[in-house]
């Protein structure tokens, strides 16, 4: 394994003898030598080399522009200038893999929008690169809260016969040919579908394990384009046994501060460059989300809150409808000045697996608000009594014998349960200050786009 650029600036002393090897950013010459700035990807930083005319393969240093791959070996030694600790002093250069004039990163300023038209590329660039580092400890972190609690992994299926949230929103998966809708000659021999959720199936093993979580890619065929909603999306969702609507929110809400306080202490140099210039406030909301308590709020509550706001909103504000994104942002940024979950909404406007409350006109749902981005993580207290169960599903239309199997699950041990599902981009946009969701997915699904 090589050492990488991250290592190497991390050195407690000078060493004799060193390999680099990365792309070149930026290249300056002079008469007797030229000085490559190179990165690997391993961190935000670059780490210059010096490399004399009399080196071998400084013939080829012409060729050593942006973009291009390069092996520097040489000494480890300290930097006479002030930008950074170390620097290396070539005794060899190789061009691995040149670069021509064609690259599209040559020039700095690049706007999001060009650059998602290159997403193959883009990566390295000083933005994209401190991104998806985060999202890559990001994601781990999310892994290491639910171990640290005794949660176990599940992996649930990406095609599924099931629409989980009853919207039928979903994207069909077929091996007929087009006109065709014979589903008994299908290769699943009945309709199938890209997964809109890993819930249901999630369940069970809830039912099996006590604990479990799931995350991994789901897919909704919403023909919005806006900067908050993906046609292919990762979703976190956690299910609980012996849990209710409380024990449901507790647990969101410290996994939305637990992972704040992760990246604020484990990616402090993306963070520092992304609050420099992407989002000036952005370590101050997570510090503000990480180290203050959600206010709770019944939905009847906030609706009428924001009725007498004396705010003129796009969107009007009425009992029985969801909450649209400014109306949370204006709780959590302006009302409450803290994150907000918002709790006990109208039974009309929920999916049907959630418990109906005593009052026979809610259900047991949560929503967690947080500033900048609205809401973030959306769940419940699932409806474990199997006659409520199906007198929902008959409400919502839903036949009994295609959810068999979820119904069986009331039939033999059925106990409270809870879970919720936090949007992994979301999560992202809200700990890199990226207002876009198509910047911080590597290769963004949308209407009209399925390039790379």
């Amino acid at each position: 394994m090589n050492t990488t650029i991250r290592e190497w600036l991390a050195m407690e002393s000078a060493c004799d003898a060193v390999v680099v090897q990365g792309w070149v950013r930026t290249r300056r010459d002079s008469k007797a030598f030229s000085f490559l700035e190179l990165n690997d990807g391993s961190c935000l930083r670059n780490l210059q080399c010096v490399v004399d005319a009399g080196v071998p393969g400084y013939d080829r240093i012409a060729e050593c522009t942006t973009g291009a791959a390069v092996r520097v070996e040489g000494r480890l030694v300290a930097s006479p200038g002030g930008a950074q600790k170390w620097e290396v002093r070539a005794t060899a250069l190789e061009l691995v893999g040149g670069a021509d004039e064609t690259f599209p990163l040559q020039k700095k300023g690049h706007t999001p929008e060009f650059l998602r038209t290159v997403a193959h590329l883009r990566p390295r660039t000083n933005l994209y690169g401190s991104i998806f580092r985060v999202r890559s400890r990001l994601s781990y972190a999310v892994h290491r809260f639910f171990q640290e609690r005794g949660f176990f992994h599940v992996h649930t299926p990406i095609l599924t016969a099931s629409d989980c949230e009853g919207a039928g929103e979903m994207f069909r998966v077929t091996t007929l040919p087009a006109g065709e809708d014979d589903f008994a000659k299908d290769f699943f021999a009945r309709q199938a579908f890209l997964t809109v959720s890993g819930q249901l199936e999630g369940e069970t093993f809830a039912t099996a394990l006590g604990r479990i979580y799931t995350f991994g890619p789901t897919f909704r065929a919403e023909n919005s384009n806006t900067t908050r909603h993906a046609a292919e999306f990762w979703m976190i969702e956690p299910e609980m046994a012996f849990c209710d609507l409380a024990g449901d929110m507790e647990t969101a809400e410290a996994q939305v501060k637990y992972l704040a306080r992760a990246m604020l202490e484990e990616s402090p140099e993306e963070l520092e460059f992304l609050n420099k210039f992407v989002d000036k406030g952005l370590r101050e909301r997570l510090e503000f989300v990480a180290g203050r308590p959600f206010e709770r709020l019944p939905y009847a509550e906030a609706v009428d809150i924001l009725q007498r706001s004396g705010r003129t909103f796009e969107y009007p504000v009425e009992y029985g409808q969801n909450l649209q994104s400014e109306h949370e942002r204006w709780l959590t940024e302006e009302h409450c000045r803290c994150p907000v979950t918002v709790f006990d909404y109208p039974k009309e406007i929920k999916p049907f697996y959630m418990r109906l409350n005593d009052d026979g006109r809610t259900v047991a749902a949560m929503d967690l608000l947080v500033p900048g981005i609205g809401e973030i993580v959306g769940g419940s207290q699932r409806e474990e009594r199997l006659d409520v169960l199906r007198a929902n599903m008959a409400r919502h239309h839903l036949s009994e014998e295609s959810y068999w199997w979820y119904v069986d699950l009331r039939r033999y041990g059925s106990v409270p349960h809870a879970g919720y599902g936090l949007g992994f981009e979301r999560l992202l946009m809200l700990v890199t200050g990226v207002s876009n969701i198509r910047d911080v997915i590597p290769f963004a699904r949308t209407p009209g786009h399925c390039e790379f």
